[in-house]
């Protein structure tokens, strides 16, 4: 339970952190203003369609008499718009990091140099940056929207579907935004997307204490901008402590991990 609370200060270390570097900071909210325009656009698209969508895909209703027709699609009609932002708030991530690699990859490399060790650098050109995280962010969405469907079917279950579901929605939803902002860091360090996933295992509890204070955060409307910097920052840190545990400057990552 140590590593739950441990997580989450990681978090509140990298909040502090931009905020005692305002240049920083603002640098690091560009990509997230940009991306929140187009979230904020799709999730308006969904729900002004997603009762429409429900009527086409549930034609089969069309005869049945009130108050079924109606109790059936209300609930897909939640179901679908809840679905779309657990999607939103796991995406949102993957694509503000694809749009703010550079920055990013700036803000993360600041923080390590003004925690002093060594500042470690990929070394590759950013279009093969780019290319990395992109494809990257693909394989990681596959297996959150593997999750999704899962939770999306479960969610008709009566009272657990209303109440633990949404709960391990929320955990995933965390795992795997941890997953990709200690990824900036980790991928500087050499290490592929399966390896991240393995290092990350490792310490669930960590990741999660990391993870969910931050996804429940991005519930809220234009939080997960403002966090984002500090995000960045604090995954920077625990990536910091996770592989260099003596703070020695050396990453203490098995050698066949490396890419």
């Amino acid at each position: 339970m140590n590593d739950l609370g441990a997580g989450f200060g990681y978090l509140m270390k990298g909040q502090r952190w931009v905020l005692g570097h305002g240049r920083w900071f603002g640098f690091g909210l560009l990509p997230g203003l940009i991306t929140l325009v187009v979230y904020a656009g799709a999730l308006i698209g969904l729900g002004h369609g997603a009762d429409d969508f429900v009527g086409w895909a549930t034609p089969f209703a069309d005869d049945w008499s009130s108050p079924w027709i109606g109790l059936l699609r209300t609930t897909l009609t939640a179901l679908v718009f809840v679905f779309g932002l657990f999607l939103a708030v796991i995406t949102f991530t993957a694509v503000t990091l694809l749009v703010g690699q550079p920055f990013y990859e700036s803000l993360s490399e600041e923080v390590e140099r003004s925690e002093g060790g060594e500042v470690h650098e990929s070394g590759l050109p950013l279009w093969r940056e780019l290319w990395i995280s992109a494809r990257d962010s693909v394989r990681i969405l596959l297996r959150v929207a593997l999750f999704g469907i899962a939770l999306f079917a479960c969610g008709f279950i009566p009272v657990v579907g209303q109440t633990v579901v949404p709960a391990i929605g929320i955990c995933v939803s965390g795992y795997f935004l941890a997953e990709e902002l200690t990824g900036v860091a980790l991928q500087r360090r050499g290490l592929h997307l399966k390896k991240r996933l393995g290092l990350l295992r490792t310490r669930r509890l960590l990741v999660l204490g990391f993870g969910v204070p931050l996804a429940l955060s991005f519930l809220v409307p234009f939080v997960a901008v403002f966090l984002m910097p500090g995000a960045v920052a604090g995954a920077t840190l625990l990536v910091r402590d996770l592989v260099d545990p003596t703070g020695s400057g050396e990453t203490a990552v098995p050698k066949e991990w490396a890419a």
